[in-house]
């Protein structure tokens, strides 16, 4: 049974989006209802917040550049550093007014592949994007209600993401060279019932750990999709995992806290930052290149 701790003792509406940054050894990450994107340092247990005006959903770091890409309510923006003003760059859902960014990763040339959410549900409204190293943008997936769990191979050659209310993870052959995804495939489907997949990571030995929304746990999935283990949590609702420290064996979980009250009695760790030690280290993030 692996221990899991608490890193961060918060109470976050929708954490989301945790990044190791393995340059400065901090974490950041997001709560996307909150406005904010955090940055914490497990040595000190120091977190600082931005707060901005609409929702950030997920972020890169960049190559040779100090800041970040952002993706927001209002499509992709540079944040230049700590603090500074965002600086627009392409909103390809300008018009889809219910629409907003969820969850996106860097592939290993520094595309960003990011996806959206159609809150109402009653049609699939979401789509999923890449934005190039030159600043373009090109629709990669369509007929999606909330993109999710964006993720690599450790080879580069398989793309990975869910679509969390249909329980459904999917993966894709990826041409690095070219940015094209192909020959999509069903990864994972979970029961209806007991959790579905949200944010996720892959490790150096090519597993996919996803967080299961409203499952109570972690899982790893091997390359082939079969699931190997299941990590137990203190709360209902993880959304997505990270792999982090110096050997990038420390596991740490984002998790929401703006849940029912009953729920939040029998889950008080709701909306913490959560960490676990796992046995198999991750991989370092890619960062978005111009």
């Amino acid at each position: 049974m692996k221990n899991v701790e608490v890193a961060l003792n918060v109470r976050a509406k929708l954490g989301e989006c945790p990044r190791w940054d393995e340059k400065e050894q901090l974490l950041y990450w997001v709560d996307i209802d909150s406005f904010q994107l955090h940055r914490f340092d497990p040595k000190t247990g120091k977190d600082d917040f931005i707060t901005f005006k609409e929702e950030i959903a997920c972020f890169s770091l960049r190559q040779n550049h100090d800041g970040f890409l952002v993706a927001m309510r209002s499509g992709f923006h540079f944040l230049d550093g700590w603090n500074t003003k965002l600086r627009a760059i392409a909103d390809p859902e300008a018009t889809l007014v219910k629409n907003r960014f969820n969850d996106g990763r860097c592939d290993a040339e520094g595309r960003m592949i990011a996806g959206s959410v159609y809150p109402p549900k009653d049609h699939d409204g979401a789509n999923l994007w890449q934005l190039g190293t030159d600043l373009k943008v090109t629709k990669l997936a369509e007929g999606l209600l909330t993109s999710n769990g964006a993720g690599f191979s450790p080879d580069n050659k398989t793309f990975y993401f869910s679509d969390t209310p249909k329980h459904v993870i999917y993966k894709y052959d990826y041409d690095l060279a070219t940015g094209e995804m192909t020959n999509g495939t069903v990864f994972h489907q979970f029961p209806f019932g007991n959790g579905r997949p949200d944010g996720a990571a892959v490790d150096s030995e090519g597993c996919y750990w996803t967080a299961l929304y409203e499952g109570s746990r972690i899982v790893r999935l091997s390359p082939e999709g079969e699931i190997l283990q299941e990590i137990d949590l203190p709360v209902r609702c993880p959304t997505m995992v990270a792999f982090g420290g110096e050997d990038l064996k420390t596991l740490y979980i984002t998790t929401v806290g703006a849940r029912p009250e009953e729920e939040l009695r029998d889950y008080p760790l709701s909306g913490a930052l959560l960490k676990v030690e796992v046995d198999v280290p991750g991989l370092v993030e890619h960062r978005f290149a111009l």
